[in-house]
């Protein structure tokens, strides 16, 4: 599994960028209204129109003058446009002035969680993709694994997707998001790794990690390592053992990779 690299971390800065430029967090103009959603209305023609309102479970409020206008279903530009129709062809106002933004977003969501710097709850907007969940909600953190799932609502279906394909801009990847989708940044295996290496410690796991590729993240060994005494402690069905192994062969998350020294 594999942390993300610093050209993945670049690429979710520029889309948190371009997702900031627009409203907030992924709620822009194709957001689709849904029941419990609170618009926010501005007239500028006729300050007493504007307020709060909150959209009931057949899709629809009552608005001043106008009474009950349908929003369900529709994008907040959709409804923007409508509401002006209603104004115009009512006579009310011959080129209404007016602005709808989403107050408090229930209906469209997604969850992100897992091994992200802001995880939570964000809104979900028209053809939002993974790529821009993930920038939303910070980037991925070092701690995170090569592989997100995606979890539908209701539990029926798994899409798994690897941050490396993200990063080569593989399409398929970049999942389109529904809402209710719950995201699991999964947490990166760990292997430790000790003795006569220059930086011992516990390294977030890539996939396909052979014994070389993991003391290179230690730092590779000392002047001092014998490279005949490598071992690899691994826990086997509730036990550990020592496992003879050669360099190219893979480590396993959990084990613990022991650099012996020379005796001369």
């Amino acid at each position: 599994m594999t942390p993300p690299s610093t050209s993945l971390i670049r690429l979710l800065l520029v889309t948190a960028f371009a997702v900031a430029a627009g409203t907030s967090g992924l709620a822009q103009g194709d957001y689709i209204i849904g029941p419990g959603d609170a618009l926010v209305i501005t007239s500028f023609d006729q300050p007493d129109l504007s307020g709060r309102f909150t959209v009931d479970g057949d899709g629809t409020f009552s608005y001043p003058l106008v009474g009950r206008v349908r929003a369900g279903q529709l994008t907040v530009r959709q409804f923007e446009a409508e509401l002006r129709r209603h104004l115009r062809d009512g006579g009310y106002f011959l080129n209404p002035q007016l602005s709808v933004t989403v107050g408090r977003h229930v209906s469209q969501r997604v969850v992100v969680v897992g091994e992200v710097r802001t995880p939570g709850v964000y809104p979900l907007a028209g053809d939002t993709r993974l790529i821009e969940a993930l920038a939303v909600a910070g980037s991925t953190l070092p701690t995170a694994s090569g592989e997100v799932v995606i979890a539908r609502a209701g539990g029926e279906m798994l899409l798994r997707a690897q941050l490396r394909d993200l990063e080569s801009g593989l399409a398929s990847s970049n999942v389109a998001l529904e809402s209710g989708d719950t995201i699991f940044v999964l947490r990166a295996e760990r292997v430790f790794v000790y003795g006569e290496v220059r930086m011992p410690g516990a390294y977030s796991l890539p996939q396909n990690t052979t014994v070389l590729q993991a003391l290179s993240l230690a730092g590779g060994v000392t002047d001092r390592a014998a490279m005949s005494r490598i071992r690899v402690v691994r826990t086997v069905d509730g036990a550990q053992r020592a496992i003879g192994t050669g360099l190219g062969d893979l480590v396993q998350g959990g084990d613990t990779i022991m650099v012996g020294e020379r005796f001369f």
